[in-house]
């Protein structure tokens, strides 16, 4: 495509983009709604898309992010896979494996179903969903200490798992017995590809309206739209290279050096080119991020930095190109264990995010944010049915503030975007007690702008043989950075609380640690970066977070102190968050 091609129609091409979204919302909420698993059901952990029939991607639901990558290689792994004569309509695949099937990690469970019109592979529904267990060694099947791939649970190449309409019982019997919650997995999958289905028939709908040939025009338009809509964001920046790094506190098995994340972006007259090279090698343990994981951080950063309302279809991927060394970090071969990947995938993303400073101006800088998305674990025998139960929560942190606001509280960034499990919903599926869930006091990077704050979780075991096991990072290096002059935020922090008050701390990647009846675990995740010196900050903003208990009275003197000169400091009151 040349940047001069127009869309033919395009009233219809913006008509056809919001009615396919429609279908990609009702997907998702079909989803969500129907699955019976806390993860999908309470926390949205999972995602829904849909591809024309050459695998391009046509819309994606407003989920997370890092589900693209997982998508985007299961459709294009199962046209590579089946002959198109091979495929039929009332058919579905399912796959997970980085390797086989160009997936996330192994408990990101895709199922892709084919959808016909007049005989002709013409659509695919997707969807992706996290299941809480998928097999292995430990509980949720991730631990950042694995160190392969078939530590790490029940690896999935492209399957057919529905023949013509008719699902197979033995497959789908197979797979769930190969996790610790076999009840729970069967539901969650009959769920996956009822969304399909569901989609399917909304898709078919479409076109009857429509006809075939102004539906695949329509396709072709909104992919070209985006590209030309790209294509005149990259002309606007300056060109050049800007390059920024990264850290992990190390790679999965907790005895190593930090690991450095080093991206250089490239602009071009009419493309953006992303080097990896310089980041880490292949990690030893969980930690490597798949290729097609690493290509959704980087479709999600230029649309979030350069055109956040820019359509999310293959159009966004023409203009981009990615340079990976080989054997790292960031590109591992088989049998390179996978698990643990969000973090990195989030500190790939806060990279370029940090590399974008020098691209764009100073009024759409940002701090960075927490960029860990970590992970806890609580497993057990299930206490109302046969099998295990497996509590799984990634619990969000500080974003990073902006050039003309403060950053948000304890929400996720980048590559995750799941909601956090209610205290109710955990309490009642769980024999455990959530003892404090709050923020962070001055966690928030300080300055003209503050970085939001880290958020607090402790929860108590309240039966004996709980196991825990979580995946976490920043508690010793990489504090996210502030920009223009401001602090970074906090790093993070866990530990083991006994029934008597002691306190151990924990390393970031604790795995299998059995708790007894009273025992707590605690983790506090990082705060987001700063904009701006803290001597700009406004008097007023300074006080408020002062009542609100944002800051301590301590912090507030030493980044703050010439704005509160005339004030009592240590007499204000103060506000805990925690209580």
């Amino acid at each position: 495509m040349s940047g001069q091609e127009r869309v033919r129609d395009p009233i219809e091409m913006e008509v056809f983009s919001n009615r396919l979204l429609s279908i990609t919302e009702d997907m998702n909420n079909t989803l969500v709604r129907s699955s019976f698993s806390t993860n999908i059901k309470e926390r949205k952990d999972c995602s829904v898309a849909l591809f024309d029939g050459k695998g391009r991607l046509v819309a994606q639901g407003t989920q997370i992010p890092l589900h693209l990558g997982s998508l985007n290689g299961a459709v294009a792994t199962v046209l590579a896979r089946y002959p198109l004569e091979d495929i039929s309509d009332g058919d579905a695949f399912i796959c997970n494996d980085p390797y086989l099937a160009a997936g996330s990690h192994l408990p990101d469970v895709n199922i892709v179903t084919p959808v016909f019109e007049a005989g002709r592979l013409v659509f695919f529904t997707a969807n992706v969903g996290h299941h809480s267990d998928f097999g292995g060694v430990v509980a949720g099947s991730i631990a950042g200490g694995l160190r392969s791939i078939f530590a790490e649970g029940l690896r999935l190449p492209v399957i057919r798992i529905v023949r013509q309409g008719v699902l197979d019982e033995d497959l789908l019997n197979l797979i769930a017995n190969n996790t610790r919650d076999p009840e729970e997995r069967t539901l969650d999958l009959k769920v996956q590809i009822a969304t399909n289905n569901r989609g399917s028939a909304a898709i078919k709908g479409l076109i009857q309206q429509m006809g075939l040939e102004k539906t695949l025009q329509a396709v072709d338009d909104i992919i070209l739209y985006t590209r030309n809509r790209l294509l005149k964001r990259i002309g606007d920046l300056k060109p050049g290279s800007y390059t920024f790094e990264n850290w992990l506190d190390d790679d999965g098995l907790g005895d190593g050096e930090p690991v450095p994340i080093r991206v250089k972006a490239i602009v071009q007259a009419d493309r953006l080119v992303f080097d990896f090279s310089g980041s880490g090698p292949q990690a030893r343990g969980a930690m490597n991020l798949p290729f097609n994981a690493l290509n959704a951080c980087v479709y999600y950063a230029v649309k979030a930095l350069l055109d956040p309302e820019l359509a999310a279809n293959a159009g966004l991927f023409e203009l981009i190109s990615v340079k990976l060394p080989p054997a790292s970090i960031v590109n591992p071969e088989l049998p390179a264990a996978v698990g643990a990947r969000s973090i990195t995938a989030q500190k790939v993303a806060g990279a370029i995010f940090g590399a974008f400073r020098g691209v764009l101006p100073e009024s759409q800088v940002m701090g960075a944010g927490n960029d860990v998305c970590p992970a806890i674990v609580f497993s057990g025998k299930h206490p109302r049915r046969a099998g295990e139960y497996v509590y799984l929560e990634t619990v969000g942190g500080g974003s990073g503030a902006t050039a003309d606001g403060d950053g948000m509280d304890g929400i996720h960034v980048h590559m995750t975007n799941s909601s956090n499990l209610p205290v109710e919903a955990l309490e009642n599926e769980y024999p455990l007690r959530v003892e404090e869930y709050g923020y962070v006091q001055d966690s928030g990077g300080a300055g003209r702008y503050r970085g939001g704050m880290g958020l607090a979780r402790q929860i108590a075991s309240l039966a004996p043989g709980i196991v825990f096991t979580a995946r976490s990072d920043s508690h010793l290096v990489g504090e996210p950075s502030g920009a223009l002059g401001a602090q970074a935020g906090r790093r993070a922090a866990m530990s083991l609380r006994e029934v008597d008050g002691t306190v151990r701390t924990l390393p970031s990647k604790a795995s299998s640690i059995v708790l007894e009846p009273g025992q707590s675990i605690r983790i506090e995740t990082p705060g987001g970066g700063g904009v701006g010196m803290p001597d700009m900050r406004a008097k007023a903003d300074v006080l408020r977070d002062l009542a609100d208990g944002a800051i301590s009275a301590e912090a507030a003197s030493k980044w703050y102190g010439g704005q509160l000169a005339d004030e009592a400091v240590s007499e204000l009151p103060a506000v805990s968050l925690d209580s």
